[in-house]
């Protein structure tokens, strides 16, 4: 582990500095940057873990974006017509006044699925992406339970 320690300057909201100001503190946090480091080790984890999909996958991807001030609307849509080839479904739902919830769900190639959700996520008016992945079911295989053999009566 790298002990010298870097020295940044970020802006944020207010808001959303007051929240993981809460969270740290009842998480027991001995300092913010403490918290701030254990995020973003955790934002580290996550874009590996998204580097690893391969193969045929099925997913979802959950996005919560400024739908109303960012006019981000458009820039979503255009972004999902170049995966139209692994979008099976897509379900949007406003919260409120200005965020809105989209749930896509995928079928396909898990590296095209992966350039999908990083697309979505760069957004700016994006407020939350959660790109979530299974294998899918292979033909023929049964789960366990319907494998084994019933008792005969």
């Amino acid at each position: 582990m790298e002990k010298q320690l870097m020295r940044i300057g970020i802006s944020l909201p207010g808001s959303l500095l007051n929240r993981f100001d809460d969270i740290i503190s009842k998480r027991g946090y001995s300092s913010r940057s403490e918290g701030i480091r254990d995020a973003i080790r955790s934002y580290n984890q996550y874009y590996e873990w998204m580097q690893g999909i391969e193969g045929k996958r099925i997913a979802t991807i959950s996005i919560v974006y400024e739908c109303v001030e960012k006019k981000i609307n458009p820039v979503l849509e255009n972004i999902q017509h170049e995966y139209t080839d692994l979008i099976r479904s897509t379900v949007r739902i406003p919260l409120e006044s200005s965020l809105c919830f989209v749930l896509i769900l995928l079928e396909g190639e898990g590296a095209r699925i992966v350039e999908l959700a990083e697309k979505s996520l760069s957004q700016k008016g994006v407020q939350f992406s959660k790109l979530m992945t299974v294998p899918p079911a292979r033909k023929g295989e049964l789960k366990k339970e319907e494998k084994e053999e019933k008792p005969q009566l």
